[in-house]
């Protein structure tokens, strides 16, 4: 083991001190490389964040105050992941991007508060504001929920928020999620998430909670899912000219093959307790950029 005479920050939110339930592993790890690693709120003012390497975890809170966060972003020196893959994947629109180089994504309407809104009238959707985390602000409706689902746009749009309108995907319900983990730009691990949303309800509405309890197991990623995770790392890795620190690709089962529904790049849980050394890779690469 080296002497432990560096410190990196792991930046968290109030809510959650401690990180989030990788915490603990990720911490033991590091040490095992001769690192400190020290839980800190974003917003803690009287930190000297020049001074370290600042590693962004389980900061969930930031999109309650988006703005403030990205101005926080922009003043650490040293961020990992670095402000301009925050600043591009804090706002669901980078889906538009990826899409037009070739990604395939869930079919997405995007509506701003000005511009007038058609809901679906054919099978379940999914409406969701385009700046949000842990499901967050998400319902799922039917065509009969229309009164439902309008005043859910309305209270997002008077938040001066924009609107993401998908179609829900049933196969979830029987295949779930699968969301692939990738360190240093290399694959690591993959995990089931379960469906979250119950028809005619939003996550979060009322709640303190800033992400909705997920059931998650392992799983091995078919060569389809990892043929499209694959791909978005290396558009990243071309975009932002080195490979990032973490990348998660949550993908859904469509009916064509998997599509994207979220890339995680700010503030992912990467179920390192899934991955067997995945928190020991992770542990390594940050040592990487100290």
């Amino acid at each position: 083991m080296k002497q432990q005479d560096e410190v990196v920050l792991l930046a968290t939110c109030s809510a959650y001190p401690d990180g989030d339930e990788d915490g603990a592993e990720l911490v033991d790890a590091l040490a095992a490389q001769g690192i400190e690693g020290r839980w800190v709120t974003w917003d803690d003012s009287s930190i000297d964040w020049a001074e370290y390497l600042v590693v962004l975890r389980s900061t969930w809170d930031y999109t309650l105050r988006r703005a403030e966060f990205l101005t926080w972003t922009r003043s650490v020196r040293r961020l990992a992941n670095p402000y301009e893959v925050v600043v591009w994947n804090s706002d669901k629109t980078y889906l538009r991007d990826l899409a037009s180089a070739g990604v395939p994504i869930v079919p997405t309407e995007w509506v701003t508060p000005e511009l007038p809104v058609e809901l679906p009238t054919g099978g379940e959707y999914v409406i969701k504001p385009s700046v949000g985390a842990g499901s967050r602000g998400a319902g799922r409706f039917t065509p009969e929920d229309t009164l439902i689902a309008r005043a859910h746009i309305d209270s997002l749009h008077a938040a001066r928020r924009t609107v993401m309108i998908q179609p829900y995907i049933e196969a979830v319900d029987t295949i779930g999620e699968t969301a692939l983990i990738y360190i240093d730009g290399r694959f690591s691990h993959a995990v089931g998430k379960g469906p979250l949303l119950p028809p005619g309800t939003v996550h979060g509405v009322g709640e303190r909670t800033l992400y909705a309890e997920e059931t998650i197991t392992l799983r091995e990623a078919t060569d389809e899912e990892l043929a499209v995770g694959t791909g978005i790392v290396s558009m990243l890795t071309a975009r932002f000219g080195a490979p990032l620190l973490y990348t998660r690709v949550d993908l859904l089962p469509g009916a064509d093959g998997p599509v994207l529904v979220e890339l995680e790049l700010t503030e992912p849980s990467l179920f390192l307790g899934y991955g067997p050394g995945s928190a020991d890779l992770l542990a390594v690469a940050i040592a990487a950029r100290g």
